[in-house]
């Protein structure tokens, strides 16, 4: 498949970079948002375009469509790239699946949460049965930040590797493909569960984010994790979760990326020989985020409730014991006055519950 243009779903920093960066590699790019948040979208479409700040200098880089259409965003697109948070999958999904082409390749472009089953699962919670071509990268292709109302995209790092995997897997060389052709970093994975524990996410944000709390709140908002959060003893609980996270990703066949190993390969990190900490306190890439700026942001919400709860199921599946994973879940849901294991991504959710090990390994 010869790709010539994609059509980028999700307004988001992600999105909005996707759009322009992809346009400045001779690709026909289009945006799309829902309508309900079509707005943070009205300057980029006034101007026909944002501003793209990167190492290489400035460059407007038009957009020709900007739309709330999802017809119209897809129309002659050979890869449609959702670039969107993993609550928002299943809404994304009641859009997409009834329009998109069976010979159009869906890729996910973000942190890793089961995206793949969770769009095919509504697909047929909808009576939709077509077979996609779909596949999911553990992470999102960027380090950036978009400014709606200036219409410019800081971008600070174009990721060096993630992984790659369809579902089912016997897809991933064909869509894996299709991809290399916007991102040459890309490398296939084992399947969609190795996709998911790649996701480093769960790792670095909820715990070390929960030991900050105080201080995010008397901030108000003035707090960078990775400059100032990230510590000598909260190094300590995200590597007590680090150590979970691999062991079952061991019991399912993978050798999972450490944190240095995964954020010095995806070019957050200049090596991987120095101590974890200082790499964090002072990543060219990492230093230049604020936040999280609330106790509610997506570093608690989204990577406890589609990171640790599937992660702790997995765990149980597997025969991994995992306290330091269980206690951020116990002490996140405390502090925000939420059940999580409740509200969360579980096996049972997701069509599985009931599986073995070797039954989750091959149903994917």
């Amino acid at each position: 498949m010869k790709v010539k243009k994609v059509a980028v779903l999700g307004g988001g920093n992600g999105g909005v970079t996707a759009a322009v960066d992809l346009k400045t590699k001779g690709l026909e790019t289009s945006l799309y948002e829902l309508p309900q948040f079509f707005s943070n979208l009205s300057t980029i479409k006034e101007k026909g375009g944002a501003l793209l700040q990167d190492d290489r200098g400035e460059e407007f880089v038009q957009i020709a469509t900007v739309t709330d259409n999802i017809e119209e965003a897809i129309k002659d697109a050979q890869v449609v790239m959702l670039v969107i948070p993993g609550f928002a999958i299943e809404t994304f999904a009641e859009v997409l699946a009834p329009v998109v082409e069976e010979d159009q390749v869906i890729f996910m472009n973000g942190a890793a949460a089961m995206g793949c089953v969770r769009f095919v699962n509504k697909a047929r919670e909808m009576g939709i049965e077509k077979r996609f071509k779909i596949c999911e990268a553990n992470s999102l292709t960027y380090g950036t930040r978009a400014f709606y109302d200036e219409a410019k995209v800081e971008l600070s790092l174009r990721v060096e590797k993630l992984f790659v995997a369809a579902y089912p897997k016997e897809d991933t060389e064909e869509l894996l493909d299709a991809c290399l052709q916007l991102y040459d970093g890309l490398v296939a994975a084992e399947n969609i569960w190795h996709v998911t524990l790649e996701n480093g996410n769960p790792v670095v944000h909820p715990g070390p984010c929960l030991l900050n709390a105080g201080r995010i709140d008397y901030s108000n908002g003035d707090f960078w994790l990775y400059k100032e959060g990230i510590t000598e003893h909260t190094t300590n609980v995200l590597r007590g979760i680090e150590r979970e996270q691999m062991a079952i990703g061991k019991a399912f066949g993978f050798e999972i990326e450490d944190a240095v190993q995964s954020r010095a390969r995806r070019g957050y990190f200049v090596n991987e020989e120095d101590d974890l900490q200082e790499l964090f306190n002072t990543s060219p890439v990492f230093t230049q985020i604020k936040g999280p700026t609330s106790c509610t942001a997506r570093y608690f919400t989204e990577d406890i409730s589609t990171g640790l709860v599937l992660w702790a199921d997995l765990g149980l599946v597997a025969g991994i014991p995992t306290p330091n994973i269980n206690s951020v879940i116990t002490l996140g849901g405390t502090m925000l006055q939420r059940d999580f294991r409740e509200e969360g991504l579980t096996l049972d959710k997701l069509g599985f519950d009931g599986f073995s090990l070797e039954d989750l390994i091959a149903s994917v």
